[in-house]
């Protein structure tokens, strides 16, 4: 299992050079340079020449790629932004929480709903119940997440006035962001959760767990759902990780400073250090989500602990 996560961790070192080399070539290959957008077209030419030479801009491509790879490797620094003039790590800092909080609700109100309500239903195949909350799903996974945001915030906010509508400096904020995310999640968890409840109670050992008289109870909690919580928590650690890169949707109809809009409107603003110091940020974060999850495949079923312990796949 060591070696395994030893190996693992060796492995994100390339993916994070890949992913910082992709979104730099894509930052370079982008309309515009950060003296213009900062200064205005009308600027003096040569006052933006010398603001991008201040920033490093006026270097070769690869030049400028490696200074910056030098300067994460060494000094662990991840910039400076062009705009604010701060360290890109307090952005990151100031920012993060709120999408790490929003994205905790969110999931742990999708888990709670999708996964109960799948239960439900799966054991409960074709009756009324079943029949609703299909349909629900559907519903939920259909509408887009901007429209679910607005129609909160119109009925929550404008109408009854319960809920803030934008912002994040309570958890009061949090609520409708938090609906807004959530809802769509656990309309795609309670499918999920159904179809693998489904193919696993239909599986010999629990025929023969219930030949034998077990209670109808533990042979679903016990037996089933741990069996079918594999694709599931599957889909939660993804879920998670990119949740982390913001939920971009809710956080720009709430207004909320998170991850989401903090990498948007540097992208707007050709604030390179920002974007690349933040995609490098979740995408190390996203990669360890990963590989708890695969971590956590061996609690959840002592056969894929074997194939640790002897192959290090996680994975047939």
């Amino acid at each position: 299992m060591y070696k395994y996560v030893l190996k693992r961790l060796l492995y994100m070192i390339p993916v994070l050079f890949g992913v910082a080399f992709l979104v730099f070539t894509i930052l370079s290959l982008t309309p515009g340079d950060p003296g213009t957008i900062i200064l205005g077209i009308t600027a003096d030419p040569e006052d933006i020449a010398a603001l991008n030479a201040e920033f490093g801009y006026d270097k070769p491509f690869l030049v400028r790629f490696f200074n910056y790879i030098g300067d994460i490797i060494f000094h662990f620094d991840l910039g400076t932004s062009y705009q604010s003039r701060e360290p890109v790590i307090n952005d990151i800092i100031a920012r993060f929480p709120n999408t790490l909080l929003l994205t905790i609700f969110s999931l742990s109100l999708a888990s709670i709903v999708g996964i109960t309500f799948g239960i439900i239903s799966a054991v409960r195949q074709y009756s009324v119940l079943d029949h609703t909350c299909v349909m629900v799903a559907l519903i939920f996974a259909s509408v887009p997440g901007f429209w679910l945001g607005l129609m909160l915030m119109l009925l929550f906010s404008l109408k009854l006035g319960w809920l803030p509508s934008y912002g994040a400096g309570s958890l009061k904020h949090f609520i409708l962001p938090t609906l807004t995310v959530g809802l769509s999640s656990a309309a795609s968890l309670l499918r999920l959760t159904r179809s693998a409840m489904l193919e696993t109670i239909r599986q010999e050992y629990i025929r023969t767990a219930k030949a034998k008289g077990a209670p109808q109870g533990r042979i679903i909690w016990k037996h089933a759902l741990r069996n079918a919580l594999l694709p599931v928590v599957t889909t939660l650690g993804t879920s998670f990780g990119a949740s982390l890169g913001g939920a971009i949707i809710a956080e720009t109809v709430f207004a909320m400073p998170g991850m989401g809009t903090l990498i948007t409107t540097a992208i707007r603003q050709k604030d390179v250090p920002v974007v690349m110091g933040s995609t490098l940020f979740l995408a190390l974060l996203f990669s360890l989500i990963i590989l708890l999850v695969d971590v956590l495949y061996a609690f959840i079923d002592p056969r894929i602990k074997v194939k640790y312990q002897n192959g290090g796949k996680s994975r047939e």
